[in-house]
């Protein structure tokens, strides 16, 4: 008797819920552009700097890579010029409002596409280069 009123009260506190599942897929609104916290902390955060590392500080990651691969295991006495070098790029891109901008701007895209295909970038990536191989 008792697991039958658990299970109803169970029951009741889910159709009270909110709804956040939607779109084509079920897996969410294309459409929203709000964004959880772990989306912003984490996700963007990590595309800014990805980017920063690819995109914008190439030349101080090629000097450091250079200097690691001269100088071995003692790399971290020899290259601390070009570390501290790097690290300045890379948090000066990671302080530049208009790169997150354009990272969140692109990440929605990337969400607004899984929503509503239901395929990861990964798949959509390959495919793409499957097709254009062919």
């Amino acid at each position: 008797m008792a697991d039958e009123k658990q299970k109803s009260e169970e029951n009741v506190e889910k159709e009270k819920r909110p709804s956040w599942r939607g779109g084509p897929m079920g897996l969410g609104d294309p459409n929203d552009t709000t964004l959880r916290k772990v989306e912003k902390d984490i996700l963007i955060a990590k595309m800014v700097r990805e980017r920063a590392k690819e995109e914008k500080c190439i030349p101080e990651v090629a000097a450091f890579n250079e200097c690691c691969k001269a100088a071995s295991y003692s790399m971290v006495f020899k290259c601390r010029k070009q570390n501290s070098e790097l690290r300045d790029c890379l948090e000066r891109w990671y302080k530049n409002d208009q790169l997150w901008e354009e990272c969140r701007v692109e990440y929605l895209k990337e969400r607004e596409s899984f929503r509503r295909t239901g395929e990861p970038k990964k798949i959509r990536d390959f495919k793409a280069r499957y097709q254009n191989a062919i």
